[in-house]
C-alpha cells in the first residue's frame, strides 16, 4: 500500500478516536447533571378549580418539577392561598402567576374585568342559557329586533340590527326575578365583557328592544359592516322580476285668461270722459 495512503488513514482514524471521546465526556456529563439535580416543589391544583373561586389550602397540592421551571411557577402556599381564580385549572396542573388574580382583590367576576372594561348583564332565552353555548371565554355578536320610534304601523316595521360584535362572554349563568305577577322565576344571564360606551348601549338595548346572542369564532375578530333587516325582506321573492315603473298623471293648472275689457269715450256737452267696460265671458 502507498505509504501515502498509509498516513491519511492514520490521521483518519486518530481523528475519529478524538472526536469520539469528546462526544462521550459531554453527554457522560450531560447525563451525569440530570440524574444529581434535585426536584423542586412546585405548587398545583388538588383538584380541578373553576374561574372566580377563592383558593383555599384544600385546593392545593405539590408536585415534583425536574429542570427548569414553568415561567410564574409557585413554591410557597402562602403566595396562592386567598387568591382568585381568573382562568379554569386542572388538576395536577402547575399554578401560574398569570393564572391569578392579583393579591387583596378576591375572587368573583370582578377579578376578571380588566381595568377600563365593565361587565355588563344581558337577559337571554332558555335556549342560549341551557344549551350551554355562551359559556366563559366565548365570543358573541348582539343582534336587536324591535319596532324604530316614528314607525307608524308597528306590525310591518319590525327591524333587527346588529349592534355590537366580538363581545367576550365573562360568565353565564341563572338569576332569580319576579315576574309580572310578583311570583318568582329563574331567568339566564350572560355577562358580557364591554367598554363604558358599549355598556351604555347594551343597557339601554335591554330594556327597549329584544336581544340575541349570537356566536361567533374566537379567532375571526373582523368586524362586519352589516346592514339592517326588516320584516317586509323576510317575505320577498328573490326570483321575483322588477315591476315596470308606473306613469304618473300629472294634473296641469290651466291659467284663466283675464277677461278682456273695453274703452268707451263718453262726450257730456264740453266735458270728454272715458269709461272702461269689461268684455262679456267667452266674447273676443
Amino acid at each position: 500500500m502507498n505509504r501515502r495512503v498509509q498516513i491519511i488513514l492514520i490521521v483518519a482514524l486518530l481523528v475519529a478516536i478524538v472526536s469520539g471521546y469528546i462526544v462521550w465526556n459531554v453527554l457522560g456529563s450531560t447525563m451525569a447533571e440530570a440524574h444529581k439535580a434535585t426536584p423542586k416543589g412546585v405548587i398545583a391544583a388538588a383538584q380541578d378549580i373553576k374561574v372566580g373561586t377563592v383558593l383555599s389550602d384544600t385546593d392545593l397540592t405539590t408536585i415534583q418539577v425536574v429542570g427548569t421551571l414553568p415561567q410564574g411557577a409557585i413554591l410557597d402556599k402562602k403566595n396562592v392561598i386567598g387568591r382568585g381564580v381568573i382562568s379554569d385549572l386542572y388538576q395536577g396542573e402547575p399554578i401560574l402567576e398569570n393564572r391569578l388574580a392579583a393579591p387583596g382583590t378576591g375572587g368573583g367576576l370582578p377579578t376578571l374585568i380588566p381595568a377600563g372594561m365593565r361587565a355588563c348583564a344581558v337577559k337571554v332565552d332558555e335556549v342560549v342559557g341551557v344549551s350551554g353555548f355562551a359559556t366563559p371565554g366565548m365570543f358573541v355578536d348582539v343582534l336587536i329586533s324591535g319596532t324604530p320610534p316614528g314607525t307608524v304601523n308597528p306590525t310591518e316595521g319590525t327591524e333587527v340590527r346588529t349592534l355590537l360584535q366580538n363581545l367576550k362572554v365573562l360568565s353565564a349563568g341563572t338569576e332569580i326575578q319576579k315576574d309580572p305577577k310578583g311570583e318568582a322565576k329563574p331567568v339566564q344571564v350572560v355577562n358580557l365583557l364591554v367598554n363604558p360606551d358599549q355598556a351604555q348601549i347594551l343597557s339601554l338595548a335591554s330594556s327597549q328592544t329584544h336581544i340575541q346572542l349570537v356566536l361567533r369564532n374566537p379567532l375571526d375578530t373582523q368586524i362586519a359592516q352589516v346592514a339592517g333587516n326588516d320584516l317586509g325582506n323576510l317575505y320577498k321573492d328573490p326570483n321575483a322580476k322588477p315591476k315596470p315603473p308606473q306613469p304618473v298623471a300629472v294634473h296641469k293648472t290651466v291659467k284663466k285668461q283675464a277677461a278682456e275689457s273695453y274703452n268707451v269715450e263718453v262726450l257730456q256737452g264740453t266735458t270728454e270722459s272715458v269709461e272702461k267696460f269689461n268684455a262679456p265671458e267667452g266674447k273676443q
